[in-house]
């Protein structure tokens, strides 16, 4: 199965069990909304818990708020989202299509880089042990020709989006010969700059003074509670405020199921320091948050870093936590040293002081921020992508199976009796309610076992403890592994000792 038959058995896998759906899907949809089923919802749950316990509960000088989605309109415009929050647009003439210029140029040079990756491997294979790649990469013509054009166009790109050359932006689309994914024409509109902040009115009556915006993150939050938030709980510089919550962009093109959304879930701690300690702690952060990232226990090389072609109005240093998508590497998190901009704005615009006093220094400064910023549906994406696998069983039948991290997964245990009947059900129902005060479980005794141990499988759950006759007469159950599909013969005495060991998040928050 490639990527993109992957991706769709992911999203299709995704409604027919209750992780996701389409948005008012009886009325046909909206486009790029989406609602999360019975067991996305408990996956999101499970996730933000995992970040929030590890990001406030593990840091004594972390804590959080919930700020709220409705902010006075001069916020975003102190945050320079009035002014800047723009995207470079562009449309191809014939499909009616819509992009993000900076997108395509993007995917053009990451399917050069692509090209480069090809040759190397078919050299591998041709070469076999005496393959020496280094030399290989700086000496074959071929290799040299594409690694010159990439540099050539990510020069020109990256001086384009520094300088906010729309004209060169699309002679660059030109010039590299890139054709719309649906037409396959190179027939483009100009580009130009497209605000990603949805409006909104406050009152009776729709004035321009009543004009809201729906917040487009959620850090401005934290940065106007920041003495609010600093003064009740006596924290002291370096401190961080965390929050997770809604945001909303009216993206040019929202694709790739819940990877880009009009509505979505962010994230975020920002932490605040002493200027010119900034850039340590921007590396402090960097390495933490990966090592997050790590714990869930996927592949490493699933993860990389990358620097910011273009750092934002607010930054001195920038990058993003990359995750590697069926549909390749994307922005799963972002890390950005945000210097005080954000409060001396803030400060300018408000007339308000946003100051720390230093007690060690005897001095009064606004402190700089390291923020991290991670998306939590995005976060659901790659554990979904990553998670789902079909498996050919030794009986020649397969079974889809969602490797989701034991502490994350939906429903921790499923108690099944072997049959419905003979006392069997009510026993089975005695663990169940033993079992639901400390963890989420799931009873099921509708179909064969067999069917019921595949309906577990799919939805990701780790355990499934089988109540048969035996039970009834010297108290043991059977716990089947859902990753190895091995059967254990325990005491239901130890059953719950056993299980919440395997799957409770205080053992996964140990590791970080």
């Amino acid at each position: 199965m490639n990527n993109e038959e992957h991706f769709k058995n992911v999203i299709s896998h995704s409604k027919e069990y209750g992780f996701i759906f389409p948005s008012s899907e009886i009325y046909d949809g909206l486009s790029a909304v989406y609602d999360y089923g019975s067991y996305g919802v408990e996956l999101k749950n499970n996730i933000r818990s995992y970040w929030w316990k590890s990001m406030v509960q593990l840091h004594e000088n972390i804590v959080g708020i919930d700020s709220a989605i409705f902010m006075h309109p001069t916020i975003w415009k102190a945050s320079g989202h009035v002014d800047a929050f723009n995207d470079p647009l562009i449309d191809n003439k014939d499909s009616k299509k819509r992009y993000r210029a900076d997108n395509l140029i993007e995917d053009y040079l990451a399917k050069q880089a692509d090209k480069i990756e090809k040759e190397v491997d078919k050299a591998k294979k041709r070469f076999g042990e005496k393959f020496d790649e280094a030399l290989y990469r700086s000496t074959n013509p071929r290799i040299k020709e594409i690694q010159s054009g990439i540099e050539t166009v990510y020069s020109r790109f990256k001086k384009a989006m520094e300088d906010s050359d729309l004209t060169e932006l699309r002679q660059l689309i030109i010039d590299c010969e890139i054709v719309c994914p649906i037409s396959g024409t190179k027939n483009w509109t100009d580009v130009r700059q497209f605000n990603l902040m949805f409006s909104t009115s406050m009152g009776a009556m729709e004035e321009s003074s009543n004009l809201l915006y729906l917040r487009p993150e959620t850090a401005q939050g934290i940065f106007v509670n920041f003495l609010n938030v600093q003064k009740t709980t006596r924290m002291k510089i370096p401190f961080g405020i965390a929050q997770t919550g809604k945001a909303f962009r009216n993206e040019i093109v929202a694709r790739q199921f819940i990877f880009r959304m009009r509505e979505f879930e962010q994230m975020e701690m920002q932490f605040f320091v002493q200027p010119g300690a900034e850039l340590e702690w921007y590396e402090y952060w960097k390495n933490k948050r990966l090592a997050w990232h790590h714990s869930l226990g996927f592949p490493a090389a699933k993860y990389r870093f990358k620097d910011h072609t273009k750092l934002a109005h607010y930054a001195n240093a920038a990058s993003d936590i990359e995750f590697e998508f069926p549909f390749g590497f994307k922005e799963l998190e972002g890390i950005h040293s945000r210097t005080d901009f954000d409060l001396k704005s803030h400060e300018k615009y408000s007339g308000k002081k946003l100051q720390y006093f230093d007690p060690e220094l005897n001095s009064s400064y606004v402190p700089y921020v390291v923020e991290t910023s991670i998306g939590l549906d995005r976060t659901v994406l790659a554990i979904l992508s990553q998670s789902l696998v079909t498996e050919k069983l030794e009986d020649g039948t397969e079974r889809a199976v969602m490797n989701i991290p034991h502490f994350l997964a939906p429903v921790k245990v499923g108690v099944l009796p072997l049959v419905k009947k003979d006392g069997l059900p009510e026993k089975a129902m005695e663990i169940f309610n033993s079992l639901k005060w400390h963890t989420y479980c799931q009873y099921d005794e509708k179909d064969s076992i067999g069917k019921r141990y595949r309906r577990q499988d799919a939805i990701g759950t780790p355990y499934c403890i089988t109540i048969d006759h035996q039970t009834l007469e010297d108290n043991t159950v059977t716990i089947r592994d859902r990753d190895t599909m091995k059967q254990e013969r325990v005491n239901v005495a130890e059953m719950e000792n056993i299980v919440m060991k395997k799957v409770d998040v205080t053992e996964a928050l140990k590791r970080l």
